[in-house]
């Protein structure tokens, strides 16, 4: 068994694509995770604005929660209107597209693509902030633990969706069981004692007052806790990742998710204030996550305690797999039309989108270094993708049901999407306004740039389109055969190999040397003779002719080119085939000390050339010794 098959599992045949297909046993753990960890940082993220407001802040966070929850709900009905009218899935790129036009669904997809990417961010940061609560030593790691984590969810996603989901199953079950746990307890003590429980690890003293209770400050707090909506389209985006029936599969995961969700987010909302739990400064040693202080609150620091804890950390981090599952089929529907290269919208080895899995780990670790693992720098960015990803869904689900307005059915549907797409573009508003100074801004810029390029790629495969795409008859060979050019360094076996290879094509061969030495190519001129001319000679082949190319400056490159562009205009009639000598290394690794010529020589010449110049590679294959 080779090392790719034991770190990424054997491939799979295409044929066995319906193994890969989701439950809702499993689609939860691969589709729900973004949504259920939002619980994490979700009240959080409204208490470090609350905080500001001292002990007074915490009364307003159940309500707060409140209105988080009513808007999910708005955001449940929606989308299961989306997935019944786009059983295909792709989510709010294909309902934009389909409904709004070609621009708003690149915008859409834009969107999707953003968001899913900070949420990988912001689930690892996280998940890490969960450790180093139970661990303070591990603070000055922060950000190589997010790495490290983020690797392993790259290796674990690149052997396949049902694997990866049959691999969260547990995490995912023992972090229900043991938040749900806490807040059983935590509620049964709080109406026992009447609202006032006495905690059994008090939390931290809350900070003391720094502004007053205003309604912009409420808005603030509002627009950070809408993070805990996030993941709620995952399996719209996903719905032909299920078995069938596909979309009665897709409605009870995405049930399953709303319901546990909403229960979890209106306990924390409510326990946070009875046991005057704070949100923290994350840049500061001795850092707890609220959930960090809700378990110690209610059950202490023993053995629960760090099961709990060590049950966040992996489903927060592991949070990053609804990203992971959604960002290369996104991808993917964009390569479909052509807003991305053809490899995103192919499968991999484990039938997964291998390329898109990649990118994103790559552009999430630059964001981990660039915010040094923090999550509430990452927040106000996080929300925006999100929001607006919601916005183009439900509005193109409006323009959707509008066209269907005679139809009675629609008409309920048509009426849940109105509700999400208006309590939507308000709290969009909300959030772009309240955090735009803190980072917004870089999404409502970045967003707009990425679109730009996106479309830049699309015209670009339109213009090659067409340019290549009109079907044509064979055309008559030229009557001429190519001049054959043939670069080399020196008279070895790769240049022997390739000057044999130049004679079966042409009758007109010239090898050029580039004189960097400064001694006219002496060596080679003394061996060309008997080694080239008279074997050529004896076997009735026209001799191969040596030109020397001087160059006082010591650069190669140009001097051959220029040599090409002049032997392609004095033979306007005739293709120019320029043969490269080439080292076919046993290893892999190997080539990255050869061939840096050869791959630089063929970039030139087609970029100046022309197009009467062909480019022909010959190796020479090097032992295994």
């Amino acid at each position: 068994m080779s090392l790719s098959d034991v770190i990424l599992g054997r491939p799979l045949a295409s044929k066995e694509a319906e193994k890969e297909e989701l439950t809702v046993v499993t689609g939860v753990p691969v589709l729900g995770l973004d949504a259920l960890a939002s619980t994490a940082y979700g009240p959080e993220a409204a208490l470090t604005v609350l905080m500001l407001l001292g002990v007074a802040g915490l009364q307003y966070l159940p309500w707060i929660t409140l209105v988080i929850v009513a808007k999910l709900l708005t955001l449940y009905f929606s989308y299961r209107q989306t997935q019944a009218a786009y059983p295909n899935g792709g989510g709010a790129y294909l309902v934009a597209k389909d409904n709004l036009g070609m621009n708003a669904g690149l915008c859409a997809g834009v969107a999707l693509l953003l968001d899913y990417l900070l949420n990988v961010a912001v689930a690892i940061s996280a998940g890490v902030g969960a450790v180093v609560s139970a661990i303070p030593a591990l603070y000055p790691h922060t950000l190589s633990l997010c790495l490290i984590v983020l690797f392993t969810l790259l290796i674990v996603n690149l052997r396949g969706v049902r694997e990866t989901g049959m691999t969260f199953v547990v995490p995912v079950f023992v972090f229900i069981a043991s938040i749900a746990f806490v807040l059983g307890v935590g509620l049964i003590r709080a109406w026992s004692s009447g609202g006032q429980p006495d905690p059994v690890v008090p939390p931290p003293p809350l900070p003391p007052p720094r502004a007053e209770p205003s309604t912009w400050l409420l808005l603030t707090a509002f627009a950070n806790g809408l993070t805990a909506m996030t993941g709620i389209e995952a399996t719209s985006n996903a719905v032909a990742l299920f078995r069938e029936p596909k979309v009665k599969n897709a409605h009870r995961t995405l049930t399953v998710i709303m319901l546990i969700l909403s229960v979890f987010l209106l306990g924390i909302g409510f326990l946070c204030p009875a046991y005057q739990i704070a949100a923290m400064n994350e840049r500061e040693p001795g850092y707890q996550t609220i959930l960090s202080q809700l378990v110690a609150a209610v059950s202490g620091r023993g053995s629960f305690y760090y099961v709990a804890l060590a049950s966040i950390f992996i489903v927060l981090t592991c949070s990053a797999q609804t990203s992971f599952a959604d960002f290369p089929r996104v991808c993917r529907l964009l390569a479909g039309d052509r807003f991305l290269p053809p490899a995103f919208a192919r499968r991999g080895r484990r039938l997964v989108f291998s390329h898109g899995i990649v990118v994103l780990a790559i552009l999430a670790g630059a964001l981990l270094v660039i915010f040094r693992g923090i999550t509430d720098a990452l927040i106000p960015l996080f929300a925006v993708g999100a929001l607006t990803a919601f916005l183009f869904s439900q509005a193109g689900m409006v323009v959707h049901w509008l066209r269907r307005r005679h139809d009675r059915s629609a008409r309920t549907s048509l009426f849940y999407n109105a509700l999400g797409a208006v309590t939507t573009s308000i709290a969009l508003v909300i959030v772009v306004i309240a955090k735009f100074t803190e980072g917004a801004w870089m999404v409502v810029i970045v967003g707009p740039a990425a679109a730009i390029v996106l479309q830049r790629i699309r015209r670009h495969y339109e213009k090659i389109g067409r340019e290549i795409d009109v079907p044509l008859a064979l055309a008559k060979p030229p009557a001429q055969r190519p001049i054959a050019i043939v670069p080399i360094e020196s008279w070895n076996r790769p240049a022997e190999k390739a000057l044999r290879f130049s004679l079966l094509l042409s009758d007109t061969v010239i090898a050029v040397h580039v004189d960097i030495k400064q001694d006219g190519g002496a060596r080679l001129k003394e061996l060309w003779g008997d080694k080239v001319e008279q074997p050529a000679r004896a076997a009735n082949l026209s001799a191969p002719r040596l030109e020397i190319l001087e160059s006082p400056y010591r650069k190669v490159y140009e001097p051959i080119v220029d040599f090409v562009q002049k032997t392609s205009r004095q033979a306007p009639s005739r293709l120019v085939t320029v043969i490269l000598p080439d080292l076919a290394e046993p290893r892999w690794y190997e080539a990255l000390l050869h061939n840096v010529f050869g791959a630089a020589l063929k970039t030139l010449l087609y970029l100046r050339a022309g197009e009467y110049v062909v480019v022909v590679y010959v190796p020479w294959y090097l032992r295994d010794v």
